[in-house]
C-alpha cells in the first residue's frame, strides 16, 4: 500500500493518517491537534497559489500551512459521500 502527501488529496476525499514525518515540535503540536495514524482526515479545501489546506480531523477542523501538510503521510484514500 502506497502512501501519498496530505497535500495529494483532493477536496472532499477522505484518507487514513499512516504517520508524521517532521521535527519534533511539528510533530507534537499536530499530535495535539489529533493529527494521529489510524485517524481519518477529510481535504475540505485547498487555496491557490501554495496556500494553506483546510483539512477535517475527526470532529476538528484545522488550517495547515502546505509545507508542514507536506509532513502528513496518508493511506487508504476515498472519496467522501
Amino acid at each position: 500500500m502506497s502512501k501519498i502527501e496530505l497535500t495529494s488529496l483532493k477536496p472532499f476525499e477522505t484518507a487514513v493518517i499512516a504517520g508524521v514525518l517532521a521535527e519534533a515540535a511539528l510533530e507534537q503540536r499536530l499530535f495535539a491537534l489529533g493529527f494521529r495514524a489510524g485517524r481519518q482526515i477529510t481535504m475540505l479545501r485547498a487555496a491557490p497559489f501554495n496556500g494553506p489546506v483546510h483539512v477535517r480531523v475527526g470532529t476538528t477542523e484545522v488550517m495547515l500551512r502546505r509545507r508542514d501538510a507536506k509532513s502528513i503521510q496518508l493511506i487508504n484514500i476515498s472519496e467522501a459521500p
